[in-house]
C-alpha cells in the first residue's frame, strides 16, 4: 500500500512525521537509493527500500512507550554532540529507536514521555489538541493578583501572546511562592519566560502531569512502562482511533 514518505517514517518509528519532513527536505532519505527531497511523494514500503541516512528502515520496531521521571542536569534529547548526558542514557536497557515527546530543558525535572510510536507523539504534540501540561513552580518574586491575573489571561513573550493558563497558589515555603500552572502551548522554555515577563524568578520547575499522566510514587531517574489504559486515553487524546497490536 502506498503512503507518504514522511508516514512512512514516523510509523516505523524513526522520527514524528514533522521531524520527517525536515529529514526528508535535507537529503538524509533514500528510495531504492536514490535520494528524494520532495515531500508528498508516496511509495510502498513493501516494495521499495527506504533508508534514512543509509540505514534501510526495514521491519516496524515493536512499539513501546515509558514515562521517565526527568532529573535537573539531563538533556531532553536522543544524544548530544557535546557528549552531555540525555534522558536516553537513563533507558540503557532500551534497545528500540526511542524519543522524548517534547522537551523538559536542562534544568527542569519531572514527567517526560518516551516513545518509538512517531504517530502518537505528533498527535500529542500538535497544537489543535491542545494537550495539557502542568508544571509545581518555586517562584521568587511577589506575586500579586495583577501579575496572576496577567498570567491567567496571557502574557506577551518575544514569540507572541501566551495562551491563558491555569494558574493556582499552593502553600509558600520560605520566601518562595509555590505555584501550580497547567498549559497547552510547547514553546521552549515557556513557564520560566512566563513567570519572568511579570518580574518574578523561577528557582525550580517540575512537570508533575502531561496529558493525563502522572508521577505518582516514580522516584526521580527511573521509569516505567504505560499502562494499556494510559496508552488507550493517549491515543484519545491524540486524536488516534485505538488501534491493536502496537506494543
Amino acid at each position: 500500500m502506498e503512503e507518504r514518505l514522511q508516514k512512512i517514517i514516523s510509523g516505523a518509528g524513526i522520527a514524528s512525521r514533522r521531524a520527517a519532513e525536515q529529514m526528508i527536505l535535507a537529503g538524509r532519505v533514500s528510495v531504492d537509493g536514490r535520494v528524494v527531497t520532495e515531500l508528498g511523494t508516496k511509495w510502498d514500503a513493501a516494495l521499495h527500500e527506504i533508508a534514512v541516512d543509509g540505514r534501510p528502515i526495514g521491519r516496524q520496531e515493536r512499539r513501546v512507550y515509558f514515562l521517565l521521571n526527568k532529573p535537573k542536569g539531563c538533556l531532553s534529547s536522543a544524544k548530544d554532540g557535546r557528549g552531555r548526558k540525555t534522558v536516553l542514557d537513563l533507558l540503557p536497557e532500551v534497545r528500540a529507536r526511542v524519543y522524548p515527546v517534547g522537551r523538559l530543558d536542562y534544568q527542569t525535572e519531572g514527567l517526560l514521555l518516551i516513545t518509538n510510536d512517531g504517530a502518537l507523539m505528533q498527535g500529542l504534540l500538535h497544537p489543535k489538541y491542545e494537550v495539557e501540561k502542568t508544571y509545581l513552580a518555586k517562584v521568587d518574586g511577589a506575586l500579586t493578583e495583577d501579575k496572576l491575573k496577567m498570567l491567567r489571561e496571557g502574557v506577551p513573550l518575544e514569540d507572541g501572546m501566551t495562551a491563558p493558563a491555569k494558574v493556582r497558589m499552593l502553600p509558600e515555603k520560605g520566601r518562595f511562592s509555590q505555584v501550580e500552572v497547567t498549559i497547552h502551548e510547547g514553546r521552549n522554555r515557556q513557564v520560566r519566560r512566563m513567570f519572568a515577563a511579570v518580574g518574578c524568578d523561577v528557582r525550580r520547575l517540575e512537570r508533575v502531569r502531561f496529558a493525563g499522566l502522572e508521577l505518582g510514587e516514580l522516584a526521580r531517574g527511573r521509569h516505567r512502562e504505560l499502562t494499556e489504559s494510559e496508552l488507550a486515553k493517549l491515543r484519545a487524546l491524540a486524536g488516534m482511533a485505538d488501534e491493536e497490536g502496537k506494543r
